[in-house]
């Protein structure tokens, strides 16, 4: 039985993740079919981008937080909800960065600087990093998570990969999924929690 230094999981980052890739049985194989896909996947991201921002604009509670001054954008701010639009300069400011996210999943060497740009991916959600406006709920990452990770699921199968091929590329993009998950959750510590809530 493997002995975990379980306080050091909580503020040393190679050590978390190496404990979860080990844990979930994330390899160097995973990566190469990750990897493996980013010809099939690169070219499509704009749609997936498209799909996600869709989606978020469906609810309220998800727009909402793209009213506040995003990290890095120098636009104009919008001043209501309704005047937020698909096309308006900081949804498009977004929507760029969340494609340069999906491609650096596919395309970026896993090494300690693509651990601490998914820890980053996590805290920019949180006052912890970027603009201390943004503070966005954890059920709403998580219900983003999940649609991103289905979405990329369906792509995926959409490609009629062979068998083997395609089994592994679903494979290791759950892994990666749960460890990003992850590396959002570690950022929503319990003092965050109203009194009384668990």
């Amino acid at each position: 039985m493997k002995a975990i230094d379980e306080a050091r999981l909580e503020f040393d980052l190679e050590y978390r993740v190496g404990y979860l890739t080990e844990f979930m049985g994330f390899s160097a194989e995973d990566i190469k079919a990750i990897h493996g896909a980013a010809p099939l996947l690169a070219p499509v991201v704009p749609q997936l981008v498209d799909a996600v921002y869709d989606k978020l604009q469906t609810y309220e509670c998800t727009w909402r937080h793209f009213l506040p001054r995003q990290s890095g954008y120098e636009g104009a701010l919008p001043t209501r909800l309704e005047d937020l639009g698909m096309d308006h300069e900081q949804i498009l400011f977004r929507k760029n960065h969340l494609g340069i996210y999906l491609k650096a999943l596919v395309t970026r060497p896993y090494d300690v600087k693509m651990l601490q740009y998914l820890d980053m991916v996590g805290k920019m959600h949180t006052p912890k990093a970027g603009s201390a406006k943004l503070d966005v709920p954890l059920v709403q990452m998580n219900a983003l998570m999940g649609f991103v990770a289905d979405a990329v699921i369906a792509t995926i199968l959409s490609f009629n990969l062979p068998r083997e091929t395609e089994a592994a590329a679903l494979r290791a993009f759950n892994k990666l999924l749960w460890i990003q998950n992850d590396l959002i959750n570690r950022h929503y510590q319990a003092e965050r929690l109203p009194a009384g809530t668990y």
